[in-house]
């Protein structure tokens, strides 16, 4: 049973599973690995212009498997500092890799998000959750910190200081409706009608232009690391250039004259 599986939901949708339901898809070393597979197949899959990530069965991600976790690739013969910063860099380097993505991800949090697993979904450019969903910092209730997986640096740019603060401090469980209310997901479902939403924003997706959702995406987190509004306009100033030279607009301006929906080329 592969422990990340890649499901063709419909042309130019992927569907990226975690597969290891009786562990609420815990984060092994196994499970890393082949979800760093799955990214790069679907980063050179052209054919893909969505990506939803989600779980299977009753979790999301449960986080970091504390019962059997393996080793990363590659690590043989390493002393245990070494062993150690590889370890940690193999698990944290994997929300970068999403991050890094050209394609857009939606996170359809169908359950227990905790730790590493909350992680994952900052990660993510659109985060839904189902009525199920429950949210938590589990390293420091492990006897660990919170620091892990860019948490400290993603959540509160997402959520603000103060709600990031208090979550990643206490580890206090949110469901759903709290995690709603301040901002870490934009919209909550019924569980049956969680794959339905992440789909339909999906077909959305493909609808506009894939060369200007990639580089809005690359934008949103870009100017997350720019030290300046000014800096922020410059990047965006070379992006849309760069769209103007597709010509999607001519499209967009004779879809609209002719009264159609406009068919992008890029």
């Amino acid at each position: 049973m592969a422990l990340v599986e890649i499901e063709k939901a419909r042309p130019h949708v992927s569907i990226v599973r975690l597969n290891k339901p009786e562990r609420l898809n815990s984060m092994s070393f196994p499970l890393v690995e082949a979800l760093y597979g799955a990214l790069d197949d679907i980063a050179s899959d052209n054919d893909c212009w969505v990506v939803v990530l989600t779980g299977a069965g009753r979790g999301f991600c449960s986080g970091l498997d504390l019962h059997d976790r393996g080793v990363p690739p590659g690590s043989h013969d390493l002393s245990f500092s070494r062993l150690a910063m590889r370890s940690m860099s193999y698990m944290s380097d994997v929300v970068p890799g999403l991050r890094n993505l050209p394609q857009p991800v939606i996170a359809a949090i169908n359950g227990p998000a905790y730790g590493g697993g909350m992680c994952l979904t900052l990660g993510c450019d659109i985060r839904y959750a189902s009525t199920s969903a429950v949210f938590c910092s589990a390293g420091i209730i492990n006897g660990l910190t919170s620091s892990e997986l860019g948490a400290t640096y993603l959540l509160p740019r997402a959520i603000g200081t103060a709600n990031a603060a208090e979550l990643l401090l206490t580890g206090n469980k949110i469901d759903a409706a709290e995690a709603l209310r301040v901002g870490l997901v934009s919209k909550v479902v019924a569980d049956e009608e969680l794959m339905t939403l992440a789909l339909s924003t999906a077909d959305r997706l493909c609808e506009l232009s894939t060369f200007g959702v990639m580089m809005t995406k690359q934008a949103i987190w870009s100017n997350l690391e720019i030290s300046s509004l000014h800096a922020a306009i410059e990047f965006e100033n070379r992006n849309q250039l760069l769209a103007g030279y597709t010509g999607n607009l001519d499209e967009a301006i004779a879809a609209f004259r002719e009264k159609r929906a406009p068919v992008y080329k890029e």
